[in-house]
């Protein structure tokens, strides 16, 4: 039997996450159920694509994703179901598809189209919509039995890391800040290795600041183990398991993580100037 799992930006104070399982429950009590997260920023959908993006691809192929992130329901927006790279989700029509798969066409799109046929058939979506749907999915049913081909989704513009050749220097902007603080750049690996042929060095500029090394995990900047407490609080680049530029502080967090220490926001500005 197909996992579901549930991504949301509804938080764990209401009734509506469990809401949300329990009529998963009713109508499959064998369901399985993972939490991707509830803590998504309310209708924050670059974030969700982030978090979504790379967790999806550690689930089993055929895994129904659901998707309750600026959600609610409204005859003027379509409810749909995205078949991509083996997996299925459920999202409402607002963009947030097409900045999870920025980099890949899905092989089919439907509009959902049970249970919505009269606005008040509908008092919550994700109740109403996207659990049933879920359910029969991860029963092994055709997405054709609920819905129909759709072939013009929202489309909403990932930002993307630039090169800027009379400068020599790559454009990128923050993205995404996580848990530790770590504040994760538009810059892919890459696109950096592509433009940094020819050159012999960079330096990495934020604020006032400013880096020449770029590693590839965490720990890389630890030169001497035995030492390692002196590395805490110590600032780095680094290239994160999802491939992008990420500024981080060693040992950092909420408190005392890249974010606030380096003051940096969602969408502000980082610049690597080659040399």
């Amino acid at each position: 039997m197909a996992v579901i799992t549930f991504t949301s930006d509804y938080g764990l104070v209401d009734h509506r996450v469990p809401a949300v399982k329990g009529k998963i429950l009713s109508l499959n009590e064998n369901a399985f159920i993972v939490d991707i997260t509830h803590e998504i920023q309310a209708y924050n959908l670059l974030q969700t694509a982030y978090i979504v993006r790379n967790a999806y691809r550690h689930f089993p192929k055929g895994t129904v994703h659901i998707i309750a992130v600026d959600s609610f329901f409204t005859k003027a927006r379509k409810s749909l179901v995205y078949e991509a790279d083996g997996h299925f989700f459920i999202a409402a029509d607002n963009g947030v598809m097409s900045l999870i798969f920025h980099d890949l066409k899905p092989d089919n799109v439907y509009e959902l189209t049970f249970n919505n046929r009269f606005d008040d058939a509908v008092s919550f979506t994700c109740t109403d919509i996207f659990a049933p749907a879920a359910v029969h999915l991860q029963n092994g049913g055709l997405p054709e039995v609920i819905g129909r081909k759709y072939n013009m989704p929202k489309q909403l513009a990932l930002p993307r890391a630039v090169f800027n050749e009379k400068e020599k220097m790559i454009i990128g902007e923050i993205i995404y800040i996580d848990n530790f603080g770590n504040v994760v750049s538009n810059i892919n690996r890459r696109f950096f290795e592509k433009w940094s042929i020819g050159y012999t060095g960079f330096y990495l500029k934020f604020r006032n600041l400013a880096l020449t090394k770029i590693y590839n995990q965490y720990t890389e900047l630890i030169a001497d183990w035995s030492l390692e407490h002196e590395y805490h609080g110590k600032s780095a680049a680094i290239f994160n398991d999802a491939g992008l530029l990420e500024l981080t502080i060693y040992k950092g967090n909420r408190q005392n993580g890249a974010k606030t220490l380096f003051g940096l926001h969602v969408g502000e500005r980082i610049y690597i100037e080659f040399l």
